[in-house]
């Protein structure tokens, strides 16, 4: 069984409040076929596509999260890239928990705003000021989020269909719902707007201050660090602005029919970036900090063993010419 969430005018065939199955072997319902079949192709590049990304940082994730001492972080990277295989099948399988897709999408998003939050704060060297205003925008725009959310699944109804043999589960909406999700999606990107702006300001404001205090050590790593910063959020942020920008497109087109081919290329193309922008790009924000860490340790202690060698080469040159 697949599913489809249909804006359409039944002509052909009625159903009553208390039988909300669907019988119809009218060709007029073979477009409708075929789009829930193209749907169902999406969602599995979509998933394959979170399996391969997977599989290509597994052995970054084993060194950089599993080995590494746990905190908020790891959790929230284990959350957001683990949770998104399942999500797949379960996209795949949206007959039996479309409310489970739409109320994981939420949470991940979240999760995604706790990140940007913990590497915003880090930025602004842990100021409680920052930390607190982004915690009350955050709250205001997840909790409209949610309530909109929920206010959508209160009012959409299931039902099933049973299309020239084909068994199909239906969700039904009342045309107000149809604008919930691009103004939703409109909450979100207000937010992502304003946390690209604030890493932007105090990336170009340490860099400014940088190079007026010339180069040292120090200024080097910290100048890379926030490059590593910017760049991943600049990444992420640009996926972002491109589900978001389709999700208002897609909006516009639902309005006027669901299954025409603009709306199924769409509609296709929308799932494999929502993938990517959830579960690839996001855990990769921890991913990317936690890799350049890493690399930093391992030339500090190359530079250490290298000292070492040197100091005892020195010593040993010394102690000969002494004897």
């Amino acid at each position: 069984m697949n599913t489809s969430i249909i804006h359409h005018q039944r002509s052909l065939v009625q159903t009553h409040p208390s039988n909300m199955t669907v019988v119809s072997n009218d060709p007029s319902w073979w477009p409708l076929l075929s789009f829930d079949l193209l749907c169902s192709y999406w969602a599995v590049a979509a998933g394959v596509v979170v399996v391969y990304d997977w599989v290509l940082t597994l052995g970054q994730e084993i060194e950089l999260i599993w080995r590494q001492r746990w905190s908020l972080m790891t959790v929230l990277y284990l959350i957001t890239r683990y949770i998104g295989i399942p999500f797949s099948v379960i996209t795949v399988l949206r007959d039996i928990i479309y409310y489970t897709v739409n109320g994981t999408s939420v949470v991940v998003a979240a999760m995604l705003g706790v990140i940007t939050i913990a590497r915003l704060h880090a930025m602004y060297k842990r100021s409680r000021i920052i930390l607190r205003f982004l915690i009350i925008v955050f709250l205001t725009i997840n909790i409209a989020c949610g309530a909109m959310m929920a206010i959508g699944a209160k009012n959409t109804i299931g039902e099933e269909l049973i299309l020239s043999g084909t068994y199909m589960c239906d969700y039904v909406q009342e045309d107000y719902i149809q604008f919930l999700v691009p103004t939703t999606w409109a909450l979100n990107t207000i937010w992502e707007v304003l946390a690209l702006c604030l890493s932007v300001w105090i990336a170009v404001k340490h860099f400014r201050d940088l190079r007026r205090l010339g180069p040292s050590t120090g200024s080097i790593v910290i100048g890379d660090c926030f490059r590593v910063l910017i760049k991943s959020h600049v990444l992420y942020f640009a996926s972002f602005a491109g589900v978001s920008s389709l999700q208002f497109v897609n909006a516009s087109l639902e309005s006027w029919t669901s299954t025409s081919i603009a709306a199924q290329i769409l509609g296709g193309i929308l799932q494999i970036f929502s993938g990517i922008q959830m579960f690839v790009l996001g855990p990769r924000l921890i991913l990317s900090v936690r890799e350049y860490h890493a690399k930093l340790v391992a030339n500090s202690d190359a530079e250490t063993s290298i000292r070492s060698i040197v100091f005892q080469e020195r010593v040993h040159v010394s102690t000969s010419s002494t004897v």
